[in-house]
């Protein structure tokens, strides 16, 4: 069976809105957020309404809020060290990257086989993130991967096809049917809304079209993945399950946040990361 994150209650399936910690990484002087590190940090993301954090590295974790992890697995000798890994640390799940998106069927099958029983052995929920660069990167890939392991759960992270595939060039509506597959297999989500042509886009409230949207509306567009998405979750799930919802709006050193120069010529950001993850905790609220 499929293993979701689980509280140990019998309450109908939830959402919970933590923080991936990249999101707050060299953020401008001018952002929302006062600047914190440590404990101080983590107060400051409780008291704004975060439940808990993804950490990003292998850091000692907090028990001031709860806490997942993340890392990369390429290949199956990887699999037992980086499990046991974060079961030492006390991570209530993790989120993977797998491979590199140029295995062959076998050698993916291999390593989700071995994820899998690794997940089981360690009882620490893990969940695939739909991603660039790995064997979950396209739709009809993922899909069919689905099919020969409906145990397999993912994070989804709908940037990478939205914008990566281009999903609004062609028949939106008959993709969104063609993953109804992932969406009944999301267990963890990473926030980031994309535009079609760049990966991290600005939105200003929850139901307004983005002024940046000059031709369709993306927001309408993540709200809807979102929505089917959390729908999969719910329809799956089982008492005391926990979908984790987690902004990851990340620095333009990975080259997600686009820069434009100001007066002065300085490159600046053109958002403020943590506002928007404030509203994208309004938003996963709406969705769900």
């Amino acid at each position: 069976m499929p293993q979701y994150l689980n509280d140990g209650t019998r309450d109908q399936p939830k959402l919970r809105i933590y923080l991936n910690l990249d999101n707050l990484f060299d953020l401008p002087p001018d952002s929302d957020w006062p600047g914190l590190q440590g404990d101080e940090a983590l107060h400051k993301l409780k008291e704004d309404g975060f439940e808990g954090v993804q950490v990003t590295d292998l850091s000692p974790r907090s028990d001031i809020l709860p806490f997942c992890g993340l890392d990369r697995i390429n290949t199956p000798a990887e699999v037992e060290d980086i499990f046991k890994r974060h079961k030492d640390l006390g991570d209530s799940c993790i989120t993977l990257h797998l491979a590199w998106g140029i295995e062959d069927d076998a050698e993916v099958d291999a390593l989700v086989h071995a994820v899998l029983e690794a997940s089981d052995r360690h009882s620490l929920p893990a969940f695939v993130e739909t991603h660039r660069a790995t064997v979950t990167q396209d739709m009809w890939r993922t899909v069919h991967l689905l099919k020969r392991h409906p145990d397999l759960l993912l994070n989804a992270d709908y940037s990478h096809y939205y914008c990566g595939q281009e999903m609004v060039y062609g028949d939106f509506a008959q993709k969104l049917t063609f993953m109804q597959p992932v969406f009944d297999r999301t267990g963890f989500m990473h926030g980031r809304i994309a535009a079609p042509g760049f990966m991290q886009a600005p939105v200003e409230t929850v139901n307004d079209k983005p002024r940046m949207a000059t031709g369709g509306d993306y927001l309408a567009d993540f709200k809807t993945l979102w929505t089917l998405a959390m729908r999969g979750f719910k329809t799956h799930a089982g008492p005391g399950d926990v979908l984790i919802f987690a902004p990851e709006l990340l620095t333009n050193k990975f080259y997600y946040a686009r820069v434009f120069p100001d007066a002065d010529g300085t490159l600046r950001e053109e958002t403020d990361r943590y506002a928007q993850a404030l509203l994208y905790q309004k938003l996963a609220k709406h969705c769900f």
